[in-house]
């Protein structure tokens, strides 16, 4: 049949108009989502239930009487009794002029403060990238030879599963213990010059290397398997000439990869600051959120927030960068995984879950809470693994606490899936909050819930839900887009199908399946986040059993009683080790 003049313009016009509309969906969900987070902190004062004039008056002049007319005066002062609105826009403007806002613990300005605070964080995360870069790069030397001598390599390696499966929470009063308390070498806490900066850099840094290091290997080696490699080889392009083209197309996919480590480090320098005592950001905003001392926490979050983005566009120029000089080394499509049958990653998956479910069982009918031995006492028949500096058993607590953050984790996955599912169903609309939420660790959100809420297992919960659902809702995003596309979904609306009947007859079936897997391969990552939160007290609160918690304890009396660290940190470990080889397991 012949078409109808000017029918391809029109049809060409209306594509046009859908890409138009399609980017305006996007873009407006950019600008909306960054709007709400700058409101949520903006509002916080609000948020939090504390009357903020009270809050001053008590730091500042305990003996004054509050009378109305004083806190009255203390809320004109501030700008809180213009409502919220108001609020936010006095704060906003305060910031237009570099105002950061007035403590209402001390009653100073916390600008001043955060600043020194923010450039140490900076110090301390620019050595820590600087010992993942090296971290990466030693890692990844071994299969860039293979690239070059022609040699195939099968993904990952036992070193970066390694490394990735330490937080930093953990590593570092691992490495505090062996390099400071046992050999001596290193000071253990402390800011100031060159020695200090060591094993808080390492204990950021080697895990941030461990997971950049695997991932690259695995892009090298799987773009090693591309034809074009063997075809620059038989032309005689080989050495840096060669390694410098493979390299450049295995790290163009995975920029964004790199801003998520920088976001990960400003999460994991809160945990770092505390244990090695640095005067750092993120030590200055566990201490707001602890005292919730609103507008000191929300300099702090506006400048980490400021740092992830900063991050985010960075990686998105070099990524461009890098597309600008990939023609004739391979396109600039993503490199083809590289397949495995995992056999290995699932025997250590499956032997870490027996383990934590012997520990488990060998302690889960004992008592947690009783005092059942003198405090610190060492490991005996009776008791396997020691007491803690109350004379409780360790065995019992960790046991406990086992069930507890697996079954909070469990809840935090399922709402998690739900979440990502729902907004997956509307990819473009979507698309800022994802990015927004991937921009912000559990620990900044922790914080923030922590200000409203105050410290508890429910807040905790909330903060790993706030931010936990991104990476499912952008799955789910991509599979839905994938499942629109097949030839029976886009021709189900001719045939007299509505949009919620091939929604929930063809898309939803194709996406359920590898979300849930998705869903089940993330649940041992949120458990290690509750337990984070609760190592830094932003969890729950004593004398709960919960595995962050009984570490944190522990710390410090790992000198004196270096088992009461050393069993919840081997439990950590386990259910680390289990995460890395579960989501290895789920890579093809």
């Amino acid at each position: 049949m012949r078409r109808p003049a000017g029918a391809g313009v029109l049809s060409g016009r209306g594509a046009v108009r859908g890409a138009i509309g399609a980017n305006g969906v996007t873009a407006a969900s950019r600008a909306l989502a960054v709007a709400a987070l700058i409101a949520l902190i903006g509002l916080l004062p609000w948020l939090s239930g504390n009357d903020p004039a009270l809050t001053i008056l008590r730091a500042t002049s305990a003996e004054r009487e509050a009378t109305a007319e004083v806190l009255d005066a203390i809320r004109q002062r501030l700008g809180l009794d213009r409502g919220p609105l108001g609020t936010i826009g006095h704060w906003l403007a305060g910031l237009a002029h570099g105002d950061l806002g007035t403590s209402w613990i001390s009653g100073a300005p916390v600008g001043p403060g955060t600043l020194e605070a923010f450039r140490v964080s900076l110090t301390l995360m620019g050595a820590a990238l600087a010992v993942a870069v090296l971290t990466a790069a030693l890692l990844t030397a071994p299969a860039l030879r293979d690239a070059l001598t022609g040699r195939r390599r099968s993904r990952g390696g036992a070193a970066a599963a390694a490394l990735t499966s330490l937080p930093e929470y953990l590593l570092a009063p691992v490495l505090l213990l062996l390099l400071s308390v046992y050999a001596g070498w290193l000071p253990p806490y402390g800011w100031g010059d060159l020695a200090h900066l060591v094993l808080p850099a390492l204990s950021l840094g080697l895990p941030a290397g461990g997971l950049l290091g695997g991932l690259v290997a695995d892009a090298v080696a799987a773009v090693t398997a591309e034809k074009w490699v063997a075809t620059w080889a038989t032309a005689g392009i080989r050495g840096p000439a060669l390694a410098l083209a493979v390299l450049r197309r295995a790290l163009t996919p995975l920029t964004g990869q790199v801003a998520l480590v920088v976001v990960g480090l400003t999460g994991g320098a809160v945990a770092v600051e505390k244990v090695f005592a640095i005067p750092g950001l993120g030590r200055a905003l566990l201490g707001s959120a602890t005292a919730q001392d609103v507008p000191a926490l929300q300099a702090g979050v506006i400048l980490l927030l400021a740092l992830a983005l900063g991050a985010g566009a960075l990686a998105s120029l070099t990524r461009r960068l890098l597309l600008a000089g990939a023609h004739g080394a391979g396109g600039v499509a993503a490199a083809p995984a590289v397949t495995s049958p995992g056999r290995g990653a699932r025997l250590v998956a499956l032997a870490g879950a027996l383990a934590l479910t012997a520990l488990v069982l060998a302690g889960v009918a004992r008592d947690p809470y009783t005092v059942v031995a003198s405090r610190l006492q060492a490991p005996s028949a009776t008791l396997l693994l020691g007491a803690d500096a109350l004379g409780r058993d360790v065995l019992a607590r960790v046991a406990h606490g086992a069930v507890s953050t697996m079954l909070a984790a469990l809840a935090v996955t399922a709402v998690c899936l739900l979440i990502g599912l729902l907004l997956g169903l509307v990819p473009r609309a979507s698309t800022g909050p994802i990015e927004v939420a991937n921009a912000a660790p559990p620990v900044l959100a922790g914080l923030m819930v922590a200000a409203v809420t105050g410290p508890s297992a429910l807040g905790a919960a909330l903060a790993v839900t706030c931010v936990g659902w991104a990476p499912l809702a952008a799955h789910a995003a991509a599979l839905v887009q994938e499942a629109r596309e097949r030839p029976d979904v886009a021709i189900a609306p001719v045939l007299g199908e509505g949009r919620v009947r091939v929604t929930l007859t063809r898309v939803l079936p194709a996406v359920v399946g590898p979300l849930l897997r998705h869903a089940a391969l993330r649940l041992p990552g949120i458990a290690l986040a509750l337990a984070g939160l609760g190592f830094l007290g932003l969890g729950a609160q004593a004398p709960e059993p919960e595995w962050g918690l009984v570490l944190a304890e522990a710390l410090p009396y790992i000198e004196r009683a270096p088992w009461a660290v050393a069993t919840p940190a081997a439990a950590l470990v386990l259910l680390s080790v289990t995460a890395v080889a579960a989501s290895r397991t789920g890579r093809r």
